[in-house]
């Protein structure tokens, strides 16, 4: 199945997504025609931005509110969609099969679902935006200490930089032919929604591998330009991951099946001392946790494997109290170690995991990523969504899954930065 990043730029769409949204003024919900229980054909309208008492946590505080609307009506007012004559879903199906592609997406995605649990962004029209834009800001200003405080200090003005993110459209398809729909509401057999549980499943791992940094992200909007003019990004307006991003910091780790410090073979407490070491390097940038260590698929044997046992008795060889993985978590800052399945350990585990659009694999490989929004965030400019449309004379129905769900990674206007990418020795 294929999987297709699009954007829009200048308010044009650019792909064959984009174009179909501009046609609709970006508003998908125009593209998702519903039959309401009287039979008529309507759509759900954006009305606005409301309140939402129920907020909690880093929840947007406004909701998107919609209402239903006779296609008949917009039409009368010169709204049109080339979907408006192709509504061959109702309500209930709508709801049924949106709800198979959410529980499709969230299912062993780790790495986003952290991110988007500890630093979530949105509440925004993603679809009438490209660039997400943020300033960086230096630290200016010194103290003076003398014993009559007539000594003049400098003064310094502030500098900001400018940096952005693009917002691209993660989508992937999937059809029904109207023959196979009409046996399904005939014989009140449910809806087979394999083929959107699919297509939720490829567009929720495309935008976690991105994140992880495992398929490089869509770059847009130009490179930097020097301060000094005034204007322009920092850096180029990439999405990056967290094994791609520029200002990350970097290790190397001693692996498990080769030497250690000592020069004979690697021992527990070797990676007890490079982690030790690599969050030495963290704080030098200013960054104290909370921090999520997350790992290749190829350290669980050994992050698994027994660190202390204590000492036996009689027939007893001895007893197992803490693994590795207990003891890096008893660690001051570290939050929790996890693995991330799409962290691949092989080429032969890239390809059987990804298919052909993983361009990267790390082998013995943790990252440690500070979850504070000033190092990373989730945002979601559109939650995952599904649009239909008709062709072949309505003999097919087709169906887009899409989202707007971009990782954002921060680095301060002197390039310091939380992330930290240990990559292992050989």
């Amino acid at each position: 199945m294929f999987v297709q990043q699009d954007y829009i730029l200048n308010g044009q769409g650019h792909g064959q997504l984009a174009e179909a949204l501009q046609g609709v003024r970006f508003d998908p919900k125009l593209m998702r025609p519903y039959l309401n229980e009287r039979g008529q054909r309507v759509v759900d309208v954006f009305k606005g931005m409301v309140l939402n008492h129920n907020a909690k946590g880093n929840e947007p505080k406004y909701a998107p509110q919609y209402q239903p609307e006779l296609i008949t009506n917009l039409q009368a007012r010169g709204i049109n969609s080339p979907v408006f004559n192709a509504v061959a879903l109702r309500k209930e199906e709508w709801i049924q099969l949106d709800a198979v592609v959410l529980r499709a997406a969230r299912y062993r995605l780790r790495a986003w679902a952290d991110l988007a649990s500890a630093n979530s962004f949105g509440g925004f029209n993603g679809m009438g935006k490209m660039i997400l834009e943020h300033e960086t800001m230096s630290d200016p200003g010194e103290a003076i200490v003398d014993m009559d405080g007539l000594t003049e200090g400098r003064t310094d003005a502030p500098q900001f930089q400018l940096q952005g993110l693009p917002l691209p459209l993660t989508h992937s398809d999937f059809w029904y032919s109207s023959r196979r729909l009409a046996v399904s509401r005939n014989s009140s057999t449910p809806l087979d929604t394999t083929s959107g549980e699919t297509a939720g499943r490829r567009v929720a791992e495309a935008i976690e591998k991105t994140l992880i940094g495992v398929i490089p992200g869509m770059s847009y909007g130009g490179s930097g330009t020097p301060y000094s003019s005034g204007y322009g990004y920092g850096r180029v307006s990439q999405v990056y991951g967290y094994g791609n991003f520029p200002n990350r910091n970097t290790a190397t780790f001693y692996r498990p099946n080769g030497n250690g410090r000592s020069g004979s073979g690697w021992v527990p407490g070797d990676l007890i001392k490079d982690i030790l070491a690599a969050r030495s390097q963290l704080y030098a940038d200013k960054f104290y946790g909370p921090f999520m260590v997350y790992h290749s698929p190829d350290w669980d044997q050994y992050l698994d494997n027994d660190y202390i046992v204590t000492a036996g008795a009689g027939n007893v060889s001895g007893l197992a109290t803490q693994t590795i993985r207990d003891r890096l978590r008893s660690i001051e800052g570290i939050t929790d170690v996890r693995r991330l399945d799409f962290m691949f350990t092989s080429a032969a585990a890239q390809a059987a995991g990804a298919g052909n659009d993983a361009t990267t694999f790390f082998p013995f490989t943790m990252m440690i990523v500070q979850m504070t929004p000033d190092v990373a965030r989730a945002v979601n400019g559109m939650d995952i969504t599904t649009i239909q449309w008709e062709s072949i004379g309505g003999m097919k129905l087709s169906f887009k899954v899409m989202a707007i769900q971009v990782p954002q990674l921060r680095a301060d206007f002197y390039g310091n930065c939380g992330i930290l990418h240990a990559t292992a020795s050989l």
